[in-house]
């Protein structure tokens, strides 16, 4: 018999040979039909994988992520199938799993697959999942390997298992079909109910453009068609709120290939309400303390070669830029950090003076690829609202709660209201990956975990996922959609005060090195403005949006009096415009629908006559009619309901 511990921490003695599918019926018949995956000791197994140790067990059902990754690794595998026998002499290389989806790559040779083969390939995958085909792993030797796919001329397969040791080698078989693979599959064809081929790309081999140039088949699966109905409704809805489409409607940003790729061009709407993002954490840093500091676009080569950015972003960056001086090199800065490391040093510091708080919305520059660039989630030079708290050891607790309660302060203003926390420690196995002392770790480690639990903060821990400097706290938040974004992150730093020699004199009238405290509640203005885009839909929140209000005359005889009342919305802080031009009253409204215009004032004989407005709420709620003071209040009273003051 073996022990196979439970995530419950129920222990259960079960029969040498037994499968984590036999674990599952052990628990209930109900469980045993919904587990798809599973791993035993924290590796990846096969549902029918035979368990001769004493190990612990997480059994996974599409619900999980590690579930859902099988099921697509396991989609891919029939997509594999499906894409030989419709295009015989096809030559297959690597599909994976990939965010709600996976893709095949494969050398087409003379076979062109376009988006009029996608119903074909759909339907020959139905096909061959209704065959119910079990997923069964085998070893293989190295020479046996090689020798099936040089039987095929597969000169792909050949190079990936050139690179694999003897002993290594798994080969997964199901229904007629065979695959270099490692393992990870659901227990059968049959749990795939739905299929869609999404689209198809080119993609170099190994990600190298000096190789053979392949196809790439994305697709998506599911085990319910009525979830891949939602897919495709939840990914329409998505391209109505591609930021990139709003932002060009909004008149928000644009990009210049004059000026280059990656590199955002803000308007005046898109400035006015990243000059309000702006003011509004700035205010609350005010009263948490933080001091505003201004750093340079760029720094010398040994500031970053220091930090150790250079190694980090040096080689694959922007080049340095040489000066007329012989030798002299500076970089345009990939981090604000080692900027403020040199504020802080600018003078020596008592633990008494400490903790001291930098704050500064910096821009940085890393040349991403082009391929990597997307809209203004992905550029190459963008602004973060960073800050950088020096404090003593014991100060850390204070100090991290405090960032959350900002943290959480932002979130909150700006309706991101479903979010998770995951807590990133250090490896205690292995120590050599991380520098500091066990004594600071174990403070860090303690503040994150008790700051996270006082803030009742919906948190998961990760052991070994700390950066190599200290632990950190990241803050995951899903949008509308559905999606998960990472936005807001807190890192404990031994690194860079030692790398600087950063001290203060403490209470034993000796040097000491100071913490270093990274966090970013925006990560980046740019991306931030994305996501919020995206999940609003362009609907900001009342205190954001570029335009509060627009005032439409039903014909130019009202302009004076519309005059008059943006005047006295003005006097009352309340971004609104006027419409001059003659076009229908619906024309009008259709047109600031689109613009995603709160309230709509509409001025004609009557309103002029009574001294008062009528307003149309975005969405054609009709507010009826109404003083301008009446509307004033109403605004100031829903801004109020929605950004609250930052209380420390």
């Amino acid at each position: 018999m073996i022990n196979i511990s439970l995530p419950d921490g129920s222990v259960k003695q079960m029969e040498i040979g037994t499968t984590p599918m036999d674990v599952a019926k052990s628990i209930s018949e109900g469980l045993a039909r919904n587990v798809i995956s599973a791993k035993f000791n924290k590796e990846t197994v096969e549902t029918s994988t035979p368990l001769t140790t004493d190990g612990s067990i997480v059994l996974y059902t599409w619900n999980d992520d590690e579930g859902k990754e099988a099921f697509r690794h396991s989609s891919s595998h029939v997509l594999a199938q499906a894409l030989l026998e419709l295009y015989p002499g096809v030559k297959l290389t690597i599909g994976p799993a990939i965010e709600n989806g996976f893709y095949y790559d494969l050398d087409t040779g003379d076979h062109v697959i376009s988006d009029k083969d996608f119903k074909h390939i759909e339907d020959k995958m139905l096909e061959i999942a209704r065959g119910k085909h079990d997923f069964k792993m085998r070893s293989v030797t190295k020479d046996e390997a090689l020798s099936k796919y040089k039987a095929e001329g597969n000169e792909y397969k050949v190079e990936l298992i050139e690179n694999l040791e003897d002993g290594t080698i798994t080969f997964c078989d199901h229904d007629t079909f065979t695959d270099l693979c490692r393992g990870g599959h659901i227990p059968n064809t049959g749990i795939i109910k739905a299929v869609k081929i999404m689209s198809v790309a080119g993609a170099y081999w190994r990600g190298d453009e000096n190789k053979p140039q392949l196809t790439r088949v994305y697709g998506t699966s599911f085990p319910k068609q009525k979830d891949l109905k939602e897919y495709l409704e939840l990914l329409e809805e998505a391209k109505k709120r591609d930021h990139r489409k709003l932002g060009k409607e909004l008149e928000l940003f644009t990009f210049s290939k004059k000026v280059g790729q990656g590199l955002p061009l803000w308007l005046p709407k898109g400035a006015a309400l990243r000059e309000r993002l702006e003011n509004f954490l700035k205010a609350a840093q005010k009263k948490a303390g933080y001091e505003m500091v201004v750093s340079p676009h760029i720094g010398q080569k040994e500031l970053y070669i220091t930090s150790g950015h250079f190694a980090k972003y040096g080689e694959d960056s922007f080049q340095p830029i040489s000066t007329p001086a012989e030798g002299e090199e500076f970089l345009l800065k990939p981090m604000n950090c080692p900027h403020h490391c040199e504020i802080y040093n600018a003078r020596p510091w008592s633990y008494k003076e400490l903790p001291k708080r930098y704050a500064e919305f910096g821009t940085v520059y890393r040349y991403e690829q082009s391929g990597e660039l997307h809209g203004l989630t992905r550029v190459r030079g963008f602004t973060q609202d960073d800050a950088h708290i020096f404090c003593t050891p014991d100060q850390i607790d204070y100090e991290f709660k405090n960032v959350i309660d900002l943290v959480l302060y932002v979130f909150g203003s700006l309706g991101f209201e479903n979010f998770t926390a995951q807590v990133s420690l250090r490896d205690p196995e292995k120590p050599e990956k991380y520098i500091g002392s066990d004594e600071n770790w174990e403070k860090a480690e303690n503040a994150i975990l008790n700051a996270a639990k006082e803030k009742g903060l919906n948190y998961t821990v990760e052991t070994g996922e700390a950066a190599f400097y200290g632990p950190k706290l990241d803050f995951m938040v899903k949008d509308a959609l559905g999606r998960s974004w990472q936005l807001g992150t807190i890192q404990v730093d031994y690194n860079l005060p030692e790398r600087f020699e950063l001290t203060y004199k403490g209470s034993d009238n000796e040097l000491h090195r100071p913490v270093m405290i990274h966090r970013a509640p925006f990560g980046s203005m740019e991306r931030f403005i994305a996501i919020l885009l995206e999940h609003t839909g362009g609907n900001f929140p009342l205190w954001l949006v570029p335009d509060q209000a627009i005032i439409l005359t039903l014909s130019e005889k009202y302009e004076k009096y519309a005059k008059k009342v943006l005047n006295l919305l003005e006097n009352d802080e309340i971004r609104a415009l006027v419409d001059y031009r003659g076009e229908t009253m619906g024309k009008k409204i259709r047109d600031a629908e689109m613009q995603k215009i709160p309230f709509m004032i509409i001025i004609g004989e009557q309103e002029e006559n009574d001294s008062t407005i009528s307003v149309r709420r975005h969405g054609g709620e009709d507010m009826g009619n109404m003083t301008v003071d009446a509307f004033a209040k109403a605004v100031q009273t829903e801004i109020k309901r929605t950004i609250k003051t930052f209380e420390v």
